[in-house]
């Protein structure tokens, strides 16, 4: 579940995947459907494509030989399904798109697996800077979807937990994700 999470996390992944297809994989109608940057997208898809979400049409392939035309691989469908599922889970935190920051969805999932602790949910999460957590925990805590408490004893600490409105949506969201391996 974390590494789905990562892979989606940032801010034109989600986007992207949901809506490539109904672009007809075309770069320029992606471009203003999306209302990107041609750079923003162009990095966006190089990414997605070293990653192995995407392909790129040869020229014999695409409408146009010489516009780029791109469609899903099926890794890429597979995060397309995961994408519908965290989509739907934002649009019921009503708290906008989380998954436009790195690590929110990923601290979320490690919150629902009891790593309650800062440092256990580094540690899960490896590649996460502690300044980027701290951060993500402090605006997650803000928007009360996760609850922050602190311990004094023996040595004081916060530890933290999903908020109780956010606590089903997130469990459902995990269930579907699970189901989807």
């Amino acid at each position: 579940m974390i590494h789905i999470t990562k892979e989606l996390s940032g801010r034109w992944n989600i986007p992207i995947l949901l809506s490539l297809d109904e672009s007809g994989g075309r770069f320029t109608p992606l471009k203003n459907m999306l209302q990107i940057s041609p750079s923003r997208l162009s990095s966006n898809l190089k990414t997605m494509k070293e990653t192995g979400l995407i392909q790129q049409l040869s020229p014999f392939e695409r409408n146009h030989p010489l516009l780029p035309e791109y469609k899903l691989t099926e890794k890429g469908h597979f995060l397309k399904e995961a994408a519908l599922i965290i989509s739907n889970a934002e649009h019921q935190l009503q708290q906008g798109f989380l998954a436009a920051k790195a690590w929110n969805w990923p601290i979320l999932i490690a919150l629902y697996h009891q790593y309650h602790e800062f440092n256990a949910i580094r540690q899960l999460l490896q590649t996460v800077t502690p300044r980027i957590l701290s951060k993500r925990l402090s605006e997650l805590h803000e928007k009360g979807i996760v609850e922050k408490t602190l311990i004094t004893d023996p040595t004081p600490k916060y530890t933290y937990a999903l908020g109780v409105d956010s606590e089903s949506i997130i469990q459902s969201t995990n269930s579907k994700l699970t189901a989807l391996l």
